[in-house]
This record gives C-alpha cells, structure tokens and sequence, in this order.
C-alpha cells in the first residue's frame, strides 16, 4: 500500500520532519511512501498516510537533524526518500549517521557538500549593485545557486551588511533584508535585478591588482570560479585579456630586478637592529630608563600590533609591588596600567582595604597589550610562556629597583612571573612564599576575574576575598 505525504514546499523542511514523525511512529516503511511537494498530484493508487497513536513519540540525534538541514536543500528528487530511509534505520541503529561507509549516509554526507558547496559559491560570487532609483540606498544581487540555499545562505550577507537594505533574487526565491529583518518573495528573472553600476570598475580595478599571472592554471581557476558564475561577476569581463597577457608578465617580473622594500618594512629592519640582544643589554640604572627603554623593546612580538608599551606607575620606593598579567584595551591607549574596568574594580578594593593606590608600585608581568580583532574590536588574549619569559627582563629590573618588601601576584600569568613557575591561582591564593632576593611574594585573583562572575551573590562573595586579600597583604608589607 502507497501513502503520499505532501510537504508545502521544496525546502519545508519543518513540514518534513512533521510527516516523517507521523509515518515512523505509524510504523510506515520507507518503500510504501511516495513523497510529493506542494501541489504535485498523487501517485494513482496513494493514500493519505494515517495519523500517529495520541502520545507516541521518538527521538532522532541532533547529528541527523543537521544533516537533513543540509538535505532537504538539494535538487535532488531523491533527498526526502533518502531522508526517510534514515530515520527509518535508526529505530535499530540509533548511531547510524555515525557510520561513513553505509551507502545511504554516504549518499546524504555528498548532498550535504555539495549544498555546502553551493553555500559558498554564492558567498564568493553574489556581486550586488545599487538601485539608482530606490529613495533608500537599495542594492539587488542576481544569483542562480546550483541548489535551494538562497536563504541559508543570506545570515552571511546579514552580518556584513546589516546597516543596509538588500534583495538577493534567484529563479526560485527572492530574499530582502530592510535592516531589520529577513523576509522572502516568489523567484524572479534576471531583468529585475540591475546590470550594472558605478562599482563596476572597482570589482574589475581589484581583481586586476590580485591577479597573480606566475600563479596562473586556468583549470584550477575554473574550478574553483565556474564559468556560469561568469555572467553576473563584472571582472569576469577582463579575465580572458589578463590570461592572454600572463605569461609575457611573468616574464617580465622574472627579468625585472628586484623591488625595494617598503618604508614600513625598512623601519621596522632599522629598530630591530638597532635594539641589543636580550642578553647583551645594559640594565637601566633608574625608572626613567625603563619607562624610555620599554618604548622601544623589541624583545617579543607582540610590539607590532600594540599601541605602546605600558610601564609601571608609582614611587620608586614602593614598599608593595602589585604586578598584573598585561596591559587591556584601554591601559594600551592611554599608557597607564590598571585604568579600565579591572582597574575600577582594584582601587574600589584597595580604598575598602584601607590600602591606598599611591602607596604602591603598580606594573604588569606583560608590558604590551596582546589581542585578536572581532570586527573592530580588540579582544584580550593571554600572553603565552615566550612572552612572559621575554618580558620577564623588564619585571626583574622593576624589582631590581623598586625593591618592594612584599609583590602581589594579580593572576596566573603574574604568579608565573614572580615565582618563576606556573602554579594553580586557587591553590596558591593567600599563601607567602620568601623569594630569593628576600621580598615576599602573595597570590591572589586578578580583579578582571571578578568581572566575569555572573552571579551577583557569588560575585560579591569573589570580591569580599578580594579585599581581605588586598589587607593582608598590605598588613605584610608595612608591618616591619
């Protein structure tokens, strides 16, 4: 007996997975199931398929809910049958998915890269241009992706175009993003989308500029930009001239000599060579010199990306040295250290511990600011052991110096810096430990810790011990 089972759409893939829970759980094989979308007639002798028993439920793994993600955006006639069959199979194979070898998951795994694939032919190739007329600034891309991904595929332009209105029509499903929303329409031909715009000799200008002739295969190149994206790419225009002209260029850069480096590049040689070995420089005999030598150590390099080394601030006869892990965002800006959030959160606690800021010698095991960017944000990230150790000249003159009679580890990266090794913050947190140049050495958390505590009770819990920390240490270092 056949049962057909309709989903709205190609791609409905809620209304899939609502059908194949009814025929599971109604113990409906794969074989007796025709699938049909939308308004596709029945097969001629099909039934509807029976509802399942009130309360009857099943679970599939997440790693098969993806996968038919992925799946059900094909062109293929064949997806929801192959879909089906799976889940069917996993009621005596629950790991089936699992298994790359089975024919069926192994079918399933090659729509999934090709859907993939087509993902990112549309992200690479989708050139937009501006509607002329819209009274907002409006830009339309036309776009034939090899399968149904025209949505799936429209978060990416989202994120990177969120401040602007856009359309991305294809044959089968137009999507619009207002600025605040995505929303779809029927599919729509080529003539509705723009030819051309003012952008179309910048698209060609930078593909020229990149466009490597000592690199070429034409055959890789085809392969990786197929010739049907050809049409809608605006520098596909100039692609046959520069592969007629590749090899004479290639020539001619193998005979040209060689280019100066830039002023940049040049720069940067100078100071490295200007600046001496770790272990042939003279020790700076004050702070000044420190502060003065800092502004050009090369010693690590993480001084490329930095704004400026950050010194240590306070008297130079500071009887309690606090040493953080590394400079933040805002501490790189303005040259100080301990002046952003953590910053506010350590002097709110010294003025509670009745241990004024100015008494101390402030300073970081790390003098330049480490981080990643996430768009135009500067993240911190932590400074690694050679960074740590390169630094570690600098922190030992700092001592050298000041000579505190107590040095308060804010950290793990600062306890690695004073101890000389790594050590658990919990487990080393209020113990002393003498150092062999006779200074005491205290553990504790760094205030940025505490910014990171989510819950309020626990939070003000954290910085209760905080305090405490920071009084007794401060007890150490002017009790004589």
């Amino acid at each position: 007996m056949i049962f057909d089972v309709a989903i709205d759409n190609e791609t409905d893939l809620d209304g899939w997975r609502a059908a194949a829970r009814r025929l599971r759980l109604a113990g409906i094989e794969p074989a007796d199931v025709n699938w049909r979308v939308g308004q596709a007639g029945p097969s001629l002798f099909g039934r509807p398929a029976p509802e399942a028993a009130p309360g009857a439920l099943f679970t599939a793994s997440r790693a098969f809910l993806d996968l038919a993600g992925d799946v059900i955006l094909h062109r293929s006639d064949q997806r929801l049958d192959l879909l089906y069959r799976l889940l069917w199979r996993m009621k005596d194979e629950p790991r089936l998915v699992e298994i790359a070898s089975d024919p069926d998951v192994r079918a399933a795994a090659i729509m999934r890269k090709s859907v993939r694939e087509a993902i990112h032919k549309m992200h690479a190739f989708v050139r937009f241009r501006r509607v002329e007329s819209a009274a907002e600034e409006t830009y339309v891309a036309w776009f034939e992706p090899a399968h149904r991904v025209a949505l799936a595929a429209s978060d990416w332009f989202v994120r990177r175009m969120a401040n602007l209105r856009f359309s991305i029509l294809t044959p089968e499903v137009a999507v619009h993003w207002n600025g605040k929303a995505l929303s779809t329409s029927t599919g729509l031909d080529r003539g509705q989308a723009p030819t051309e715009d003012a952008l179309e000799d910048f698209w060609r200008t930078y593909y020229a500029s990149i466009f490597n002739p000592a690199r070429l295969n034409p055959r890789v190149m085809t392969q990786h930009m197929a010739r049907k994206y050809w049409r809608n790419l605006p520098e596909a225009e100039i692609i046959p001239d520069l592969v007629s002209k590749a090899q004479g260029r290639t020539e001619a850069m193998v005979q040209a000599g060689p280019t100066s480096p830039s002023h940049r590049a040049s720069r940067i040689a100078a100071l490295q060579a200007s600046v001496s070995a770790p272990d042939r420089a003279a020790p700076p005999q004050t702070m000044a010199e420190v502060t003065s030598g800092l502004l050009q150590c090369r010693r690590c390099p993480l001084w490329r990306d930095a704004t400026q080394a950050v010194p240590g601030e306070g008297p130079a006869t500071a009887r309690l040295m606090l040493v953080g892990e590394q400079p933040g965002d805002q501490e790189d800006l303005a040259g100080r250290p301990f002046v952003g959030p953590a910053g506010e959160i350590m002097n709110k606690a010294l003025a509670e511990a009745g241990a004024p800021r100015e008494d101390f010698y402030v300073t970081n095991a790390v003098k330049h600011f480490k981080h990643e960017m996430r768009g135009k944000r500067r993240l911190h990230k932590s400074p690694g052991a050679g960074e740590v150790r390169a630094c570690r000249w600098w922190f030992d003159n700092e001592r050298r110096l000041v000579r505190p009679k107590v040095i308060v580890a804010l950290g793990a990266t600062a306890a690695r810096a004073v101890l000389g090794r790594s050590v658990s913050v919990l487990e080393a947190r209020g113990r002393v430990e003498v150092l062999p140049d006779g200074s005491t050495a205290f553990v504790t958390v760094h205030p940025s810790y505490l910014l990171r505590i989510p819950e309020a009770k626990a939070k003000a819990a954290a910085y209760g011990d905080f305090v405490r920390d920071l009084r007794t240490a401060y007890a150490l270092a002017t009790t004589d």
